[in-house]
């Protein structure tokens, strides 16, 4: 286990660019299990998740070649499905959450697929209900083995169909999207998720030679046909390193400028921590954010306390609460954080409150942050990280606080964000990794 000793009080200053989107990559990398020919994909980043999945294709038996220091070209022109019912196959399977997205691409173009319950982050219950029952109504046919937790899918003969998901799951959409593509007729998913991710994924597919209509909405409509090609495909910055790097800024009294993030595609991300009294410019393509002593939280019109929930697009991500609750603890002001999609992400809480923050967690989805406008510093402690998202909002705590913390578990941070003390020390950060 690797740990990250931090010098906090620094002030950092700065150009950073951000990563190449985590959660795009997982549903990009499955999508070239849908064609024999070849894929190239650009701005992947060097994060564990990542690797994991790439590994996996290797293993399937993908052609995998680095052709870049951020670009690959895949060739799934000789899968083997045989390693689909090996241990080796289900225990990597099930280290890796994002795994469950080959499911959709296997279907659509073999006919069969295995997985293992998969793994990821421990935020709470994140139930795979959305893409199995996608699936059944594609005319697939599922098995559970309870003993190994084997999920088993037979998809010969898919058909379109229409079909109002029960939630407007990101990962669902874009599973059930993979498997249609291919499927005989036309199908019609309601309640789709619209994130940008899900917008990139499509765009893709249909350079492949899909035929999706209604992306950017939450009623998509897909024509099946019977081969996609290969294509070349550049991923999005990522809007969490993007908001993390803005919270960053605020608590450490920095002045960075955030280059090349595709402002456009940001929703109301720029906005929010705006209410939070964080000034921040739009500089061509760049996010520019001046050194503050000070920021102020909002209220709403009558004066009530201002609360930022997650919501499904183009409503606020639930990844970035984490980083608006700790950057409000050194705010002036009280806000209410809501998160409504996972029951554990909140609890990490306790940490920030050891170091000093005036935190009441309500209960598993709601707490109340009191804002101490730097007038009672945090305070270095030792603590351990429980997710990826928690594990950067405690770094940004530990870069704020008086005095040094040391971040256990950085694993978890790892998985998500490429390279994070190297690019952190390069602004003015004193970041130290300790295997």
């Amino acid at each position: 286990m690797s740990s990250f000793r931090v010098k906090g009080g620094l002030k950092l200053k700065g150009e950073i660019t951000p990563q190449g989107a985590k959660n795009e990559a997982l549903q990009i990398l499955c999508a070239v299990l849908l064609t024999e020919e070849k894929v190239t994909i650009n701005k992947i980043p060097n994060i564990r998740d990542v690797n994991k999945l790439i590994e996996l294709l290797a293993d399937m038996g993908v052609k995998v070649e680095k052709v870049g220091p951020e670009s690959y070209t895949f060739q799934a022109d000789e899968v083997d499905l045989n390693y689909l019912d090996t241990q080796d196959f289900l225990k990597k399977a099930s280290a890796l959450r994002g795994s469950v997205m080959i499911l959709g691409p296997l279907l659509a173009r073999f006919g069969t697929g295995r997985l293992s319950k998969p793994g990821g982050d421990k935020i709470g219950r994140r139930r795979l209900d959305t893409h199995f029952v996608g699936f059944q109504k594609l005319g697939a046919k599922f098995e559970y083995d309870s003993k190994q937790e084997i999920y088993k899918i037979d998809g010969t003969n898919l058909k379109g169909t229409y079909m109002l998901l029960d939630e407007a799951s990101v990962t669902g959409t874009a599973n059930i999207l993979m498997a249609a593509v291919m499927a005989e007729g036309q199908t019609t998913i309601y309640n789709a998720a619209c994130e940008p991710y899900l917008q990139q994924l499509c765009d893709m597919l249909n350079r492949m030679g899909a035929k999706i209509t209604g992306v950017g909405s939450n009623l998509l409509n897909i024509e099946g046909v019977e081969k996609l090609n290969g294509t070349e495909h550049t991923l999005l910055p990522d809007m969490i390193e993007i908001g993390s790097f803005i919270g960053l800024a605020a608590m450490t009294k920095s002045e960075i400028t955030i280059k090349n993030v595709q402002v456009e595609k940001l929703g109301i991300i720029p906005e929010t921590f705006r209410r939070m009294g964080i000034k921040l410019e739009i500089k061509g393509d760049d996010i520019y954010i001046p050194s503050q002593e000070h920021y102020e939280i909002e209220t709403f019109i009558d004066g009530s306390i201002l609360t930022i929930a997650d919501a499904i697009w183009p409503g606020f991500t639930p990844d970035l609460l984490s980083i608006v609750l700790v950057t409000a603890t050194q705010a002036k002001g009280t806000v209410l954080v809501h998160q409504k999609m996972f029951e554990s992400r909140l609890f990490f809480v306790d940490k920030l409150i050891d170091m000093g923050a005036q935190i009441i967690l309500c209960d598993p989805h709601r707490a109340t942050v009191i804002g101490l406008d730097r007038k009672y510093p945090l305070r270095g402690i030792r603590m351990t990280s429980p997710d990826i998202r928690a594990g950067v909002s405690l770094l940004i705590a530990a870069l704020s606080a008086e005095g040094t913390s040391v971040i256990d578990n950085i694993e978890q941070i790892d998985r998500g964000y490429q390279y994070i003390d190297q690019r952190l020390n390069a602004l003015g950060a004193d970041i130290v990794r300790i295997d």
